[in-house]
């Protein structure tokens, strides 16, 4: 049948590749010019599998007001008199409970085993090379207090059978010795060798032109304006073509892929996705020093930072600030947030990056308050289906959610326990 996939980063994509490899005629939809430039863009480079836990735990609620009134705090929450962020604020302190967080990890866990074995597998098919590491992630911590959380963190993990293990700081310089000059402040950290990193724009751009030669409609430059409703199914798509006209796209299926964008077109004619944008932050740097530079894709625990190695680059990312559909990098906040990951890098690696002309970028993360995206079929909407609220975790979870998608689309049950919206 006809399926068309609204959204063009890593999950769409994803999604186009597998329903046409199912047999379907696809069309894929996007404003941008191209594929993955928007949250896909510049994110933290890391598919981390076994690093997945959920924003909501209990603890979290005394953190969020300790950090209120910093401009440079991993979550900065600015309340505003929008439903929206009300509706996702409460449900995500009701999700802050010890039970809650260890239903959500299960759900994150068996979608992150799902997509990273059908993201090897789609490498392996297709020979995409996209900066690709695979030596772990490093999770190191700068004050004894964060290490005991961080080893209680791992047990909760190896209870779901994730392989986080726990090392002292002699065993953090031996996985990545370029942490040396820092290791003094370092006060150990936990290690999953499984995971891996890359370049997620890089892989989704070259996805989408074998998408492309297999035979996929790619309508670039193209704005979703609404979906057409006709009793209880879609009817359609209005949308705003490239050369300005206005026309109704119709299909078999309609995908919406459109992370952050996803409630604005969904709701009003169907149900209500609790999905709200996290702004993150990342900035680029070229290495003066390749040498020099960490390899091990790595989080820090001070800053809630991720740095990975992107060939002769290194990307910094972090911070979220639900501050609504707010792009902007100009503002003083976002001046502070950005140095902020410039010089932290400095401390960590003094040196070893060129800082005087960061490429610096923002995106908005679709999180839902459980972490645990929406992917399934509409409850309301004849033909909808949903692939959207994967919020840090998009380039992690994007291979397997566009699998299960397909899978789902063709009436067949994807092979994973994880719980699928509306079935």
């Amino acid at each position: 049948m006809k399926v068309m996939v609204l959204g063009a980063g890593i999950v769409g994509v994803s999604t186009a590749w597998y329903l046409q490899a199912s047999g379907h005629e696809v069309v894929l939809v996007d404003r941008q010019s191209d594929a993955a430039l928007e949250t896909s863009f510049a994110n933290g480079a890391q598919i981390s599998v076994s690093f997945c836990e959920p924003w909501a735990n209990a603890w979290v609620p005394v953190k969020v007001l300790k950090w209120l009134a910093r401009d440079d705090s991993p979550l900065l929450f600015r309340p505003r008199l929008e439903l929206a962020q009300m509706r996702y604020g409460l449900a995500f302190l009701m999700q802050c409970t010890t039970a809650s967080f260890e239903r959500n990890v299960e759900e994150l866990v068996q979608l992150g085993r799902y997509s990273h074995a059908r993201l090897k597998e789609l490498v392996a098919e297709t020979g995409i090379e996209y900066d690709r590491l695979e030596r772990g992630i490093l999770h190191f911590f700068s004050s004894q207090a964060d290490f005991d959380n961080g080893v209680a963190g791992a047990e909760v993990m190896r209870h779901h059978g994730v392989d986080r293990r726990v090392l002292s700081r002699e065993e953090v310089l031996a996985v990545e010795p370029a942490l040396a000059g820092f290791g003094p402040h370092i006060h150990g950290g936990t290690y999953t060798p499984s995971d891996e990193s890359g370049d997620a724009l890089v892989f989704t751009q070259k996805l989408a032109r074998l998408c492309e030669q297999r035979g996929v409609q790619a309508r670039w430059n193209t704005q979703i304006l609404a979906l057409e409703r006709q009793g209880d199914a879609l009817a359609g798509v209005r949308v705003r073509t490239a050369e300005g006209r206005t026309e109704t796209l119709r299909a078999d299926a309609y995908v919406v892929a459109l992370a952050s964008y996803a409630p604005a077109l969904v709701n009003p004619v169907a149900e209500c996705l609790n999905i709200y944008p996290a702004k993150g932050y990342s900035a680029t740097l070229k290495l003066k020093h390749p040498e020099r530079a960490s390899t091990v894709s790595l989080l820090d625990d001070t800053r809630k930072i991720a740095i990975s190695r992107l060939g002769d680059r290194v990307r910094i990312a972090g911070t979220a600030e639900l501050v609504g559909l707010d792009t902007s990098l100009d503002s003083p906040t976002s001046r502070v947030r950005c140095e902020a990951l410039v010089k932290r890098y400095e401390e960590l690696f003094p040196g070893v990056a060129d800082t005087s002309e960061p490429n610096f970028w923002t995106g908005l993360r679709p999180s839902t308050p459980t972490n645990i995206p929406y992917i399934g079929r509409s409850k309301k909407l004849g033909k909808l289906w949903f692939n959207c609220g994967h919020g840090t975790l998009g380039w992690t979870h994007g291979a397997g959610s566009g699998h299960a998608l397909a899978e789902l689309i063709s009436g067949r049950r994807p092979d994973t326990a994880f719980q699928f919206y509306g079935a």
